[in-house]
């Protein structure tokens, strides 16, 4: 138990750092994912529906790993606030929403993208509830953004740069970049969508917030992609019982 707790303190300490930075470099901001109300019903029940049976997968996949070994539900618990903290730095963006980082790409690294999104939902609701961060309504379009988009492309990279025999720490950055990335093609998506131009419709307003959103987001990227790298190696190290050879906690198709 002390292997497991020590990362713990590892991720903590480096939370707390990320945390510090962050906060002295952002202005102060009410901005949100896409705050509550943003979007139009229609728009916010479509995307719900589309997260859905992503949410149920995830349970299933949840269940799976905890059955197998107990002792998850530590890892679980740290890649859930990971997402939590690093999600809920917020500087302001497109206008009805925001640019941060994600933190969801440690979680699909280590236990699949399925599971991140349970663990998205609950990040993202607690902070609609506790922080004014998103909403309610709009929580259905936040999670297919933050919640699945981002963790399946962050645990296809991290697969596609193992089979390549890439470096550890480089499948890892990359995972977390891109699908830090990811999150924000589909966020400008969603917003595209629903506000399309009055001259060139979708397409051009799905420039319009991509650019906007590349100010902010690609340092951002690269800052989550770093981190990233520092807690997985950290838990790594001190956990290592706990990794197959494959080098992820996920087994296939999760």
């Amino acid at each position: 138990m002390k292997t497991i707790l020590r990362p713990f303190a590892l991720l903590s300490r480096s939370i707390f750092l990320a945390l510090f930075a962050l906060f002295l470099w952002s202005p102060d901001a009410h901005a949100m994912h896409i705050m509550e109300g943003f979007l139009p019903p229609s728009w916010s029940l479509f995307w719900w529906v589309l997260t859905l049976p992503f949410l149920v997968l995830g349970f299933r996949s949840l269940r799976k790993i905890v059955d197998a070994n107990p002792r998850m539900k530590l890892l679980l618990a740290m890649a859930g606030a990971f997402a939590f903290v690093l999600s809920s730095l917020k500087i302001p963006s497109v206008t009805g929403s925001c640019s941060h980082p994600t933190g969801v790409g440690l979680g699909a690294v280590l236990f699949g993208p399925s599971v991140m999104s349970v663990l998205g939902v609950i990040v993202l609701l607690f902070q609609a509830l506790l922080l004014a961060h998103g909403g309610l309504t709009t929580l259905g379009a936040n999670a297919f953004s933050m919640a699945i988009a981002g963790p399946f492309v962050s645990y296809g990279i991290y697969r596609l740069m193992l089979i390549s025999k890439a470096p550890a720490w480089l499948a890892v950055f990359l995972a977390a970049a891109i699908g830090d990335l990811m999150t924000y093609v589909v966020t400008s998506l969603q917003l595209a969508l629903a506000f399309p131009s009055v001259t060139g419709g979708i397409a051009a307003s799905l420039g319009k917030f991509m650019t906007i959103f590349a100010l902010t987001q690609v340092p951002l990227a690269i800052s989550e992609g770093i981190l990233t790298v520092m807690v997985f190696s950290a838990i790594r190290e001190y956990a290592s019982e706990l990794f197959p050879t494959s080098g992820t906690l996920a087994k296939e198709g999760v």
